[in-house]
């Protein structure tokens, strides 16, 4: 396994149901299906699906989910509205249902909440199930410190938006740089979600309309390796300047370690960090991220790298 694998495996979690691709739940699905066959598989991670949906996604994926028990179920990531106790036993229910020999294997061990107070995520952290991984998704235009310690109290992970269909959807760097830096001191994993196709910093089309305007949006490897290289002393300075990296040249991969501008992440500390860092990242496009690296020539990992 090399570098950029050991970063991003098991990382793009895939929203295909979600602005701005919103597709219906039939062509999200058999996408996730052909995702999982593909040879970039290596890469993909949840489907991530509202509660309210969960009855449409089992009618949509009965002709390409595998079965249980023999089979690994496919990773579901469901987001709720509230942590109600009732959805949350529904859920459980429904794993329950789709562990059970000839189900369709489906897993919603994952869930996502929203919380904008410290009392908010206290009230997710006291309803959650065992069972129930939860990332909180908090705002953080101002400084999300305490958040994110009340989310370490809770047994949760964090989540970040980092982006939408609109330009004042993304955070500044500065923000962003600040809950990074708040999710390693405090020690929480956390996912980002939104505004991630592309792997670099640039101005893209901010949705697949022919008359979609543009913005300039964060690469899902400007947030992972700021995440990953916070956790090894980069200061939240040198943190903002690598959001804010557009040349792919500065980036440098290759089979044991990751490179920008003179620094160096070896396999291990890439590990770390996706253990106890960042942990996947939100996106309604699988193909955009797998071909934009493909196109940097980044999956190849063949440059050399010095030691």
């Amino acid at each position: 396994m090399d570098a950029l694998h050991t970063l991003l495996r098991g990382s793009i979690d895939y929203a295909g149901l979600f602005p701005p691709a919103d597709l219906d739940m039939g062509t999200a699905v058999a996408n996730f299906a052909e995702y999982r066959r593909s040879p970039h598989r290596w890469a993909l991670g949840r489907f991530v699906v509202p509660f309210a949906r969960l009855a449409e996604l089992e009618s949509a994926a009965a002709e390409h989910a595998p079965r249980a028990p023999a089979a690994e179920p496919w990773p579901l990531a469901v987001l709720l509205l509230a942590a109600d106790v009732e959805p949350l036993r529904a859920l459980g229910e429904f794993n329950c249902r789709h562990a059970a020999d000839g189900a369709l294997a489906l897993s919603g061990d994952v869930v996502e909440l929203k919380a904008d107070s410290v009392a908010a995520v206290e009230r997710i952290g006291g309803v959650l199930p065992r069972w129930a991984q939860a990332y909180i998704e908090v705002p953080i235009a101002e400084d999300p410190s305490p958040l994110v310690a009340a989310i370490a109290r809770a047994g949760a992970r964090a989540k970040v938006r980092t982006g939408g269909v609109t330009a004042d959807a993304f955070p500044s760097a500065a923000h962003l740089a600040r809950f990074l830096r708040a999710c390693a001191a405090a020690g929480v994993p956390f996912k980002a979600t939104a505004g991630l196709h592309h792997p670099l910093r640039a101005e893209y089309r901010l949705t697949y309309r022919p008359d979609s305007g543009t913005a300039t949006m964060y690469g899902f490897l400007n947030v992972l390796l700021a995440a990953a290289w916070l956790r090894e002393g980069l200061t939240e300075g040198e943190a903002v300047r690598l959001l804010e990296e557009r040349d792919p040249g500065a980036i440098r991969m290759g089979p044991d370690a990751i490179e920008w501008r003179g620094r160096r992440l070896g396999r291990e500390q890439l590990t770390r960090a996706r253990e106890t860092g960042i942990v996947s990242f939100g996106s309604c496009s699988f193909t955009e991220p797998i071909g934009d690296l493909d196109t940097l020539r980044f999956l190849a990992a063949d440059a050399p790298v010095s030691r």
